[in-house]
């Protein structure tokens, strides 16, 4: 069993910055992919990013060029740089952990981007 724990949500004015963080309880030896997904208000969760063992990203088109996700594999993390932030992007992030057959998620962390 895996925890994952979010931090460096907040509230944040259009074009500002946030940095999420997330890190697993326990050292994670096999191939997997951290990501980090959203769910707004009224809406399905949607993938933002995520990044594989041996360094593969993706992104969502809707945060391309804007969001850099990040791991440190010494300290089981994962990081999301949110820059040019946009009041559509407020929602919940919640980080993910897929190893195998097996998923992990954490327990959210609210970013709310308004003037």
């Amino acid at each position: 069993q895996v925890q994952l724990v979010e931090s460096g949500g907040g509230l944040v004015q259009p074009g500002g910055s946030l940095r999420l963080s997330c890190a697993a309880s326990r050292s994670i030896f096999s191939i997997n992919t951290l990501g980090w997904y959203r769910q707004a208000p009224g809406k399905v969760r949607e993938l933002v990013a995520t990044v594989t063992t041996l360094g593969d990203i993706n992104y969502a088109d809707s945060v391309k060029g804007r969001f850099t996700i990040s791991r440190d594999n010494a300290k089981n993390s994962v990081h999301l740089q949110m820059n040019s932030l946009k009041p559509e992007d407020t929602a919940v992030y919640y980080c993910n952990l897929k190893i195998v057959a097996s998923e992990y998620w954490g327990q959210g962390t609210l970013v709310t981007v308004s003037s």
